[in-house]
Order: C-alpha cells, then sequence, then structure tokens
C-alpha cells in the first residue's frame, strides 16, 4: 500500500474514533463523576483514565499563598489539555478556602498513538519548577503508562 493511502486510511480511522467519543456516553456524568473521584485527598488531580471511547483528565491548582502552589496538569501530544485541538470539554471549579485554587476536567477523544503526560509541579517566588512527570499512549484504546520520571531542578543548593 503506498504511503499517501496509508496516511488517509490512519486519518478516516482517527477521525471514527473522535466522532465515537462525541458520540458515546452522557459527557455530563463523566465529568460530575470525574470531580468525585478525579482529585486525592491532597486536592491535586488523579491519574487519567479512558471512560465511554473519552480520555478523561483531571487537573488542578493548590495555592498556599500568591508566589506558592502545587498543581497537576495534563499534556497530549505536547499540548496542554486546554490548548488541544482535540479538546471536547472542559469544566473548571474553584476550590475557595484556606487552599485556594481550582479543579478542573478535560475530556478529549481517544485516539490511538496519542501522547499523554500528567506534569506534577510548585510554584514558589523563586519561580515555576516541574517535579514529575507519569507519560503514557493510547495503545489499541487502552491507556498505556510508558514513563515515570523526577525532574531535578539543575544547580539547586
Amino acid at each position: 500500500m503506498p504511503s499517501d493511502e496509508l496516511h488517509q486510511m490512519a486519518e478516516a480511522v482517527r477521525q471514527v474514533q473522535i466522532e465515537r467519543a462525541l458520540d458515546r456516553g452522557d459527557h455530563d456524568a463523566i465529568i460530575a463523576r470525574a470531580f468525585e473521584v478525579g482529585f486525592g485527598r491532597d486536592g491535586l488531580a488523579e491519574q487519567p483514565w479512558i471512560e465511554a471511547d473519552v480520555l478523561v483528565c483531571p487537573g488542578g491548582l493548590i495555592s498556599k499563598s500568591r508566589s506558592s502552589h502545587r498543581c497537576r496538569f495534563v499534556s497530549v501530544d505536547d499540548a496542554w489539555v486546554w490548548d488541544s485541538g482535540l479538546l471536547m470539554r472542559e469544566d473548571k471549579r474553584s476550590t475557595p478556602g484556606a487552599q485556594d485554587g481550582f479543579r478542573a476536567v478535560a475530556l478529549l477523544p481517544v485516539v490511538d498513538g496519542m501522547d499523554v503526560d500528567v506534569v506534577s509541579g510548585r510554584a514558589r517566588s523563586t519561580g515555576h519548577s516541574v517535579e514529575h512527570v507519569v507519560s503514557y499512549e493510547v495503545r489499541g484504546g487502552e491507556l498505556v503508562e510508558v514513563s515515570q520520571r523526577n525532574v531535578v531542578a539543575r544547580d539547586m543548593r
């Protein structure tokens, strides 16, 4: 099969996967459930999961002060979920209280070959830093973990 036909076939499969994700499932119910189970006791987002042909991506930020916060967000194919061209829907809720911040849940279609990174970070008065990254790939409609790494800032004393 010539390369151009192969690329056209791959794009057709991708479009079908996107259409199925849009048509399947109750997105309101998926988001409501994600706000219930998608955040840990520490308030940070849990790892993403697949439900009804949809990639469910919780994310959020917890502020300790104006210059200090902890956060965890999802990047898909090297773009933050909120910037992704595949974003189907994102709901965001404030979390007022002793530790201000917000929680968000993004829904994206499950597309084979999609690269998913869960990035945990921290901001202090000295700047923002990434602390940990968990990487996944969508294979055969499943979310498969491919690596985890701690990120150590250079020249930290």
